[in-house]
């Protein structure tokens, strides 16, 4: 099967999570952590991206960040294709720069 762009796609998590108390803190850790374990890289503070190859694989992983969602803060998730997220437009200062790159699918022929 061929990768599509418009098949392929990315999921954003954005969250904004408590973090005054040992107890908050420790939580956030572990958010992000399950997050970088799950794939997902940082776009930018608090916001964290994976590339997925279907839907159904975006689904997955949406259901895996919901299961270890925090019990305080606010959690955003979206869901975007391939050909979207290309879309994004990114700057470093006034320079701006290409989105990220998906990572590599393993194939075979």
């Amino acid at each position: 099967m061929e990768i599509n762009s418009y098949r392929t796609m990315w999921i954003l998590v954005m969250f904004d999570l408590p973090v005054k108390t040992p107890v908050a803190r420790q939580s956030y850790v572990e958010f992000r952590r399950m997050l970088k374990r799950d794939g997902f890289s940082m776009l930018q503070y608090s916001v964290y991206g994976r590339h997925c190859p279907s839907d159904e694989n975006a689904q997955v992983h949406m259901a895996r960040v919901e299961a270890y969602l925090p019990l305080e803060g606010r959690v955003r998730i979206l869901s975007v294709t391939e050909k979207q997220f290309e879309r994004m437009r990114c700057f470093l200062g006034k320079m701006r720069k290409p989105p990220e790159e998906p990572t590599q699918q393993l194939s075979f022929f």
